[in-house]
Formats: structure tokens, C-alpha cells, sequence
């Protein structure tokens, strides 16, 4: 029989299911302007950010979240130089990007000054030395609001980490498709974007409509996956190219592209990685087929939260 001592989180992943986890240690709990923010070690997962209620980032597996958000894009495109970072907070987004010699300058936009100052300090382990980076400049905006500010620079890849699109969060309008048209507006001919699209299990019609809100924009549109355990699901992403495929890339390109890149040290993503991401299951290849849904301000989609 288990016994349930002890201090536990208790998350909500639906109206009508949760997720918790015990916990060993509370570091550090707070509130910024924007969200409530905590910082646990547990037990199952090792050390965790969470936002406004809803985990981020374990220690256990930020990495194949972080990997599956940013190498797809990066090996697609043929000299990623410039990257624009909205979003990702705990730096993790900007370390896997800083592993490309070819970038020369990456823009990284969070609304929160607070959470990055507390990654700094307790999240070490997630963003490593990347906030210090000379190649990084930090902007402290909206990420849709920088975009709107900034007509002349453009960019070769645009990685949208931001939080769920929850009801009355920071992050709603950041997900539709006036949203992906400015994104596309500010990449270069041949740019992409790439934009973590919720659960593919608890939030299937919310990951089928972002990507169709993405298809609606980008010639290429090409939605993924990857199983993250901290988040009690499969996890969705959708990339949005104007030129190049990533369906294009067979498992040996990818691996001899990393090669020759010196990307090391990955311990997720490799070609046949790759290529299983992009498959999805069958009922989720017709409920993508079928969504006629596309996210606009005036009728944002919502996490089931």
C-alpha cells in the first residue's frame, strides 16, 4: 500500500484530472507582476519551475522538451544565423541554440524580468552560462509587442516558447493567427518558426488548431511531437517554414548535418529521432486533417487547464 506523507503538488491537467508529485524541498516561491512562481525539488523529477500552477521545467527531462522545441529547426535550416527566442525563460531554449557556431546573434524576448533573475539564481543547471553569452541580447517585452516594434530586423528562425495559451494568461494572443503572420513577416525568404503547441493528449483540439492556424500562414507547415514524462503527456510542437522541409531531412542527413555542425552531447534528438517526432499516430493525423478551426484574436483557443 502506498503511503501519501509528506508534501505534495497537485497540478491540474484538466478540469477533471490532476497530476502530483511529492515534494523534497520548497527553494524559492514567489510572485512578479506576471505570475506566480516556484521552484521545488521532488523527488521523481529533481528540480522544477513552475509557473502560475502549471510545471515547466524538470530537471528529469527539460532536455528532451528543449532539444524537440529547437534542433528540428536549427538542422532544417542550412546556416541558422540569426535566432529570435520569445519566451524561455529558464535559458534552456538559449543554451541548445548557442550550440551552433553558425549563429552569430540571438534575441531572446520575455515579458519576465523576475523569472530570468530567478533561473539565474536557482535554475544554474537549465540555462548554464547562456544569459551571459555574448551573442545574447535580452529584451524585457511582450514577444507579439517587440515584433510589432522592430520592422527592420529579420530574422532566420523565430522560436516561440511562451507559457499554455490559458484563459486570462500572458500568453493567449501569442498563438493566433494575426500572431504568425507578423512572425513570418519579420523572418528572412527562407525562415522558420517553430512554436511548443500544448498536450496532444489533454489538449488535442488546442494542438490541431494551432497547427492549422500555422498551415494557414507558412507554406510548409509540419506539426510533431515528443513524450515529455514531467507533463504527464505527449507534447506537441507545430514548425512553419517558408522554404525548407524538415520531412525533407532522412535520419543519416540529420546525423551527418549535427556532425559537421559539432553538435555533441544531445542526449534526445538524432536523425532517427527526427524522424519518429514527425510521425503521428493515426488518429491524430485525421483529427489534424479535419480541423477547419483557425485561432484569430477575436477567437483565441484555450488549454484545458
Amino acid at each position: 500500500m502506498v503511503k501519501l506523507g509528506g508534501v505534495w503538488y497537485r497540478e491540474a491537467l484538466t478540469e477533471t484530472a490532476f497530476f502530483s508529485y511529492k515534494i523534497k524541498k520548497l527553494i524559492y516561491v514567489g510572485e512578479t507582476r506576471y505570475q506566480k512562481v516556484e521552484v521545488v525539488d521532488t523527488y521523481d523529477y529533481g528540480k522544477c519551475l513552475i509557473l502560475d500552477g502549471k510545471l515547466q521545467s524538470s530537471a528529469k527531462d527539460e532536455w528532451v522538451y528543449h532539444e524537440a522545441l529547437v534542433h528540428p529547426l536549427m538542422v532544417t535550416h542550412p546556416n541558422p544565423r540569426n535566432i529570435l527566442v520569445i519566451g524561455g525563460g529558464e535559458g534552456a531554449v538559449l543554451r541548445e541554440v548557442l550550440k551552433y557556431d553558425s549563429v552569430v546573434s540571438v534575441v531572446m524576448v520575455d515579458l519576465d524580468r523576475e523569472v530570468i533573475e530567478i533561473s539565474k539564481k536557482y535554475l544554474g543547471e537549465f540555462c548554464k552560462n547562456s544569459f551571459s553569452n555574448g551573442k545574447v541580447k535580452l529584451v524585457f517585452s511582450d514577444g507579439r509587442k517587440f515584433l510589432e516594434k522592430q520592422p527592420k530586423e529579420s530574422f532566420d528562425g523565430i522560436i516561440v516558447d511562451a507559457t499554455d495559451p490559458l484563459e486570462g494568461g500572458p500568453s493567449t494572443l501569442l498563438y493566433t493567427k494575426e500572431f504568425y503572420s507578423l512572425v513570418r513577416s519579420r523572418l528572412r525568404k527562407d525562415g522558420l518558426m517553430v512554436t511548443q503547441a500544448t498536450s496532444i493528449y489533454h489538449s488535442p483540439q488546442c494542438f490541431s488548431r494551432i497547427y492549422k492556424t500555422v498551415e494557414a500562414v507558412f507554406p510548409v507547415a509540419r506539426a510533431f511531437k515528443a513524450d515529455v514524462p514531467a507533463y504527464s503527456s505527449a507534447w506537441g510542437f507545430v514548425l512553419g517554414s517558408k522554404k525548407y522541409d524538415p520531412l525533407k531531412l532522412n535520419p543519416k542527413d540529420v546525423d551527418r548535418m549535427l556532425k559537421e555542425r559539432k553538435i555533441r552531447n544531445l542526449k534526445f534528438y538524432d536523425g532517427l529521432t527526427h524522424q519518429t517526432m514527425f510521425i503521428l499516430p493515426k488518429n491524430m493525423r485525421k483529427m489534424l486533417q479535419k480541423e477547419k478551426e483557425i485561432v484569430k484574436d477575436s477567437k483565441p483557443v484555450f488549454m484545458a487547464s
